[in-house]
């Protein structure tokens, strides 16, 4: 699909979800991509820690691809670039911070000549291809979150990006209200703009706040102290530097992402009074009211610093009467793996503080009333809700509407919307999908590995080994394996019954040894598994290994 004289937006990714954000902006000819992110790995898919985007579309006309904008540097929004911005084969555009995040992930996988990343100025104009940009900058929980004022002929869209509207951020210099009302004098077509917390009645709250609160809780703490948040908030980690300083307690860091938002961070100047950390081996040596550790793994992450404390399986301890302050949000569908950390913790006497005993985490994204403020600063004529379920973004669609937008358009992934000229309208839609990330291979999240590994999780798998003459007749015992059948207290009894099962196959089809061996091979396979399913009310997948002697 070649855009015309329009301006086209298409969701990739992040439209009907939260996570893995990738838009496109069409426009004379040419796609501006803005954004290119990941989600995560869930029960749904067994064994991947990692979920990407489909993006076919736009590899299939990736001729007209003049760039990616990247808004800031968390993972739902850049990190598919090492898997998948090497064949798009266009230069990346970021501001420092996110720009070093980046360089760091295509360090990794020896991409750093293969992708060219510009590094753009915060508030400066730039091009792409027919597109004008400027990085407009926000708060949120990351340095340097940008929203992308994009300039096309048709008029000017304001894609948010994540963001909210904090009084006291405690790092970096989000734009005024001024500064964004002057973006609305200059017209404002659409707001492409962060559905996350639509249904949330008040503000996110300031950056300012936790620092007071998590002074508080620390003070209060008489033994060793270790709190986790997520290794991207940078302001988190100021904050944590700052009461460690005040608490009179050495810093001890945790966690390879931790280390990294931190170096990249002192680059580039945002961590300049943060304390010097002290090491494993001497944070366990040190008195215990005299130790904070900051470590990975809030969320659950098995591999994480924190799951490993909790098991016991790493070279920081702790132990009854210390505690862990949880200075962050659960992300919804990681309840289970925080709750078996926490019992861990809670059988061991290990004291854990969470938001809902004291206010230590504020989310980074606009509740109702910043929302309205926006509206009212950036004037736009069309709404159009991303970053979001299908409930987040209807609901923002009837509260913009409600705040007196002009004009509002619900769209999902794959929709293509022509923004203008005209009325804002659906005009098309494109293939839109899933991939997963399993070991270095990218594989469909609905295809048939996957779907075999789904059925493996759920019913288990037997394989059979049949042994077959020269006569047709069969040939010894037939040898049984089984992985995640449910039969263990009369397993033997079991394989006799699989057993009679392929010998009842051969006495009524053993004349079919010179024609149709594959009808003969899934009656064998059919037979063992209709057995499988009177004993456990499954139906595994079964593998029938036919041998000739």
């Amino acid at each position: 699909m070649t855009p015309g004289k329009e301006l086209l937006f298409v969701a990739l990714g992040g439209s009907g979800e939260i996570g893995m954000n990738v838009n496109l902006y069409g426009c004379d000819g040419q796609w501006l991509m803005v954004d290119l992110g990941i989600s995560f790995g869930t029960p749904e898919y067994p064994g991947i820690d990692i979920v990407l985007p489909d993006i076919q579309f736009i590899e299939d006309n990736k001729h007209l691809l003049a760039g990616i904008v990247l808004t800031h540097g968390h993972e739902d929004h850049i990190g598919a670039l090492p898997y998948l911005a090497a064949d798009l084969g266009v230069p990346l555009y970021a501001n420092r911070f996110t720009a070093g995040l980046i360089a760091t992930k295509l360090a990794e996988e020896g991409l750093t000549k293969k992708v060219k990343v510009h590094v753009q100025d915060l508030d400066a104009d730039f091009t792409v291809g027919n597109f004008g940009i400027r990085f407009v900058p926000l708060a949120h929980s990351i340095p340097d979150m940008c929203a992308a004022l994009i300039r096309t002929p048709y008029g000017n869209v304001f894609h948010s990006g994540d963001w909210k509207l904090d009084e006291d951020p405690q790092m970096g210099e989000p734009s005024s209200e001024g500064e964004l009302r002057e973006i609305g004098d200059e017209g404002v077509l659409a707001l492409v703009c962060d559905s996350t917390n639509v249904f949330n009645e008040d503000v996110s709250g300031s950056e300012g706040d936790v620092r007071d609160n998590l002074l508080k809780v620390i003070k209060e703490a008489p033994n060793r102290v270790l709190v986790t948040t997520f290794a991207s908030n940078a302001a988190r980690l100021r904050t944590l530097g700052w009461v460690a300083k005040q608490t009179g307690r050495q810093l001890c860091v945790a966690g390879r992402s931790l280390d990294r938002i931190i170096g990249i961070a002192q680059e580039n100047d945002y961590l300049g009074e943060f304390p010097d950390t002290v090491d494993f081996q001497t944070a366990m040596k040190l008195p215990r009211d005299k130790v904070m550790i900051v470590a990975t793994g809030g969320q659950g992450e098995s591999r994480a610093a924190l799951a490993r404390i909790a098991e016991g399986n790493h070279q920081l301890a702790l132990a009854e009467d210390d505690w862990v302050v949880f200075s962050s949000k659960q992300i919804p569908g990681n309840e289970m793996a925080i709750g078996r950390i926490q019992n861990r913790l809670a059988e061991r006497g290990i004291v854990m503080v969470t938001e809902r005993q004291a206010h230590i985490h504020v989310s980074g994204h606009p509740g109702r009333p910043e929302l309205a403020a926006m509206y009212e600063w950036i004037r736009p004529e069309i709404l159009v809700p991303v970053h979001g379920e299908i409930r987040h973004m209807k609901e923002h669609e009837r509260f913009g509407l409600s705040q007196g937008i002009p004009k509002a358009v619900f769209q999902k992934n794959g929709d293509v919307i022509r923004l203008a000229p005209g009325k804002p309208k659906k005009i098309d839609e494109v293939t839109v999908g899933r991939l997963v990330l399993d070991g270095d291979v990218i594989l469909a999240a609905d295809g048939p590995v996957m779907n075999e590994r789904r059925k493996l999780s759920l019913s288990g798998h037997i394989s059979a080994a049949v042994a077959r003459d020269s006569d047709g007749n069969l040939a010894g015992t037939p040898e049984f394996r089984m992985l995640g059948v449910p039969v263990e207290d009369e397993r033997e009894q079991f394989v006799a019954d699989l057993g009679s099962a392929v010998e009842q196959v051969f006495n009524q089809r053993h004349k079919a040894k010179s024609k149709g061996d594959d009808a003969f091979r899934e009656a064998l396979r059919l037979a063992v598994r209709r057995v499988a399913t009177d004993w456990t009310g499954n139906k595994p997948i079964v593998d029938v290994l036919l041998v000739e002697i």
